[in-house]
């Protein structure tokens, strides 16, 4: 799914936040239809069929819950990511039962919404496919092998050829929970002591400095304590 070729839907009644997420999804290359109730909403998206809704959780006419479960029911299949002022931990939830496949809670920065939305077209519209060999998807990330390089959204990430080995390493092997001495030996190639094991750690340090939204805060490489690392799922 090309950014170009994408429709949003935008379920949402405040006009200011309305206007910014057509501003920033509109930058990315995104063509967003605004409606402001729920009914006006699953009307266009039934007549429409958009790549993905966003949709609000309070409408002046209903819940976004109750709106998305309505979608679901007449068989649209898009991606919803839905909008929240709350942090209760039931509510998304009750989102994720009435069918919505992500959540993001108000006030949110524009970054990781975007991010957000471009995993959701990824995950829906088949650019994880083998086809793409290539290529490996994390989330907004791509790992481009054939060019040596990686992105993050829209930005091209600064890494030195170790950090991309061991990136693409990570890659591979997503999820699964690698020691320092399993690292070193894909990519670096030789045995562990401890000043290399210090070598991967500088590593990973500075390679989560150039992938991760908030390195203080890492969600895409995790510390797996007694062992070493892994990239998330």
């Amino acid at each position: 799914m090309m950014n170009q070729t994408a429709h949003i839907l935008l379920i949402e009644d405040d006009p200011a936040v309305a206007r910014g997420l057509q501003d920033g999804l509109g930058r990315d290359g995104y063509v967003v239809t605004w409606k402001t109730t729920g009914e006006e909403g699953v009307s266009f998206a039934r007549d429409n069929e958009p790549h993905l809704i966003i949709l609000d959780v309070r409408l002046p006419d209903g819940s976004g819950f109750d709106f998305c479960r309505q979608m679901r029911q007449l068989g649209l299949h898009q991606p919803i990511l839905m909008l929240t002022v709350q942090r209760d931990e039931m509510d998304k939830v009750l989102g994720l039962e009435m069918g919505a496949d992500d959540y993001v809670t108000k006030p949110y920065a524009l970054r990781e919404l975007q991010s957000r939305v471009r995993a959701l077209l990824r995950r829906a519209y088949g650019e994880l496919s083998a086809a793409d060999a290539n290529r490996l998807y994390v989330g907004d990330l791509i790992i481009d092998r054939s060019r040596g390089q990686a992105m993050r959204g829209d930005q091209l990430l600064n890494l030195t050829p170790t950090e991309f080995r061991l990136l693409v390493f990570f890659a591979q092997h997503r999820g699964q929970a690698l020691t320092r001495t399993q690292l070193l030996d894909a990519v670096w190639g030789y045995d562990a002591d401890v000043d290399s094991e210090r070598t991967v750690n500088v590593h990973v340090r500075r390679l989560r400095e150039k992938v991760e939204l908030d390195s203080s805060r890492p969600t895409l490489i995790l510390t797996v304590p007694g062992i070493g690392y892994r990239l998330a799922n």
